[in-house]
């Protein structure tokens, strides 16, 4: 967002719609593309999750971004379309996830494309898995492959 639109009173639609309200358009919008969402997760006998760094057969691991976004769903059957009410409910949904932060009414990060208008910036934060993930169809185990990532 430019100084300008702050200083002439814009205030962005993710400040005054909810999830519902917004359009297709600004839905879409929202992904920072960090691919976070397609790393899979284990889900442990007491609940909590383990993160690893092995990523869904159809995201890109240098580009960070889905090889086939339209048709994700019928090429992977578990891969989770999101809806306003799962991006509330959703407990695998990183910190740093927009749909997560405005679902709860909070703002979007400094380094969040929306607010920077430079779709590297999610990279340049630190932030997208690019770089730092491994495609299912070569990893093996998940076990093999669990991470700790402080902004996760």
């Amino acid at each position: 967002m430019t100084e300008r639109r702050k200083k002439a009173g814009f205030t962005p639609f993710w400040r005054t719609k909810t999830l519902t309200q917004m359009s297709n358009a600004e839905w879409e919008s929202l992904c920072d593309g960090c691919g976070k969402c397609c790393l899979h997760k284990i889900r442990e006998d007491d609940g909590t999750l383990t993160l690893t760094n092995v990523a869904c057969r159809l995201l890109d691991t240098v580009t960070g971004r889905c090889g086939n976004y339209r048709r994700r769903k019928t090429l992977v059957p578990d891969c989770v379309v999101l809806t306003p009410k799962m991006a509330r409910d959703l407990d695998w949904l990183p910190s740093t996830c927009a749909y997560r932060l405005v679902g709860a009414g909070k703002d979007l990060p400094s380094w969040h494309p929306l607010k920077t208008g430079d779709p590297a910036s999610v990279l340049q934060a630190g932030i997208s898995v690019t770089g730092r993930c491994v495609s299912e169809r070569t990893a093996g185990p998940l076990r093999h492959h669990v991470v700790e990532w402080p902004e996760f």
